[in-house]
């Protein structure tokens, strides 16, 4: 959460971060060939409540429903979701270059025009999507940050749930997915400081319980990772929250 940026001095979450040049292979290719498919860095914060204009088919209707995943990999899960529903837009972010290249390409190849990828920091998603842009924001297996020292870089905290609060629509979605029964207490804790602005709809520890063959779950219904836990017997923690009016 309070990583700096080697030529401004900002940390992550201030207004006048600028992202470091990179030097990794595939910043290139995402520019030279996925043009209109992917946005990087500062890139990604010039559309501020604008992105149902900027996809590939053309639609831009500001009823059209805008689901957003953070850290969507390769776009395995958000890939099929896009290709369920083309009545649908679809934006995946992550901070690898490599798994937004895959993804984009991915995209490309199957003609669908109403996903884009997004190569950010997620701590900048204010700074990237207007107030009740969002219907639906999900968030799949974050890293953990597990060590105690390490707690100040989770994803999920009190601030970030009540920055997501504004960008999503009232009566739209936020789904929260982790593997990690300490990290799934902890939101719930952060969910409990926040106050009201968020409903609980549905929270389980323990997702696939009682499903009759877990193993045999494909994606999207599972993630990439998920599949992984499931395998190996993990129970995975689900929560899905409802944005209340404001």
């Amino acid at each position: 959460m309070t990583e700096m940026n080697r030529e401004t001095r900002f940390p992550v979450q201030h207004p006048e971060f600028r992202y470091a040049e990179s030097w990794n292979p595939y910043s290139k290719k995402l520019l030279a060939e996925m043009e209109g498919r992917v946005f990087v860095d500062n890139g990604t914060e010039g559309f501020s409540g604008k992105w149902r204009e900027k996809f590939p088919d053309g639609v831009s209707s500001p009823k059209r429903p805008l689901c957003v995943e953070i850290g969507c990999n390769g776009g395995h899960v958000i890939l099929e979701w896009a290709a369920r529903d083309p009545a649908g837009a679809y934006i995946g972010i992550d901070w690898k270059f490599k798994q937004i290249f895959r993804g984009a390409e991915k995209a490309k190849k199957r003609g669908l025009g109403n996903l884009l990828f997004l190569r950010a920091h997620a701590v900048r998603l204010p700074y990237m999507f207007g107030e009740q842009e969002i219907d639906r924001l999900a968030i799949y297996f974050p890293d953990p940050w597990a060590k105690k020292s390490q707690l100040k870089n989770r994803l999920i905290q009190k601030e970030t749930l009540e920055q997501f609060a504004r960008l999503v629509k009232n009566g739209g979605e936020l789904h929260l997915k982790t593997d990690h029964r300490g990290y799934f207490d902890w939101m719930l804790e952060c969910l409990e400081a926040t106050g009201t602005i968020w409903e609980v709809t549905e929270k389980t520890f323990d997702l696939h319980q009682g499903h009759p063959d877990p193993k045999a779950l494909q994606i999207p219904e599972v993630t990439l990772f998920e599949r992984l836990f499931v395998k190996d017997g993990l129970p995975i923690h689900s929560i899905r929250l409802k944005k209340r009016a404001t």
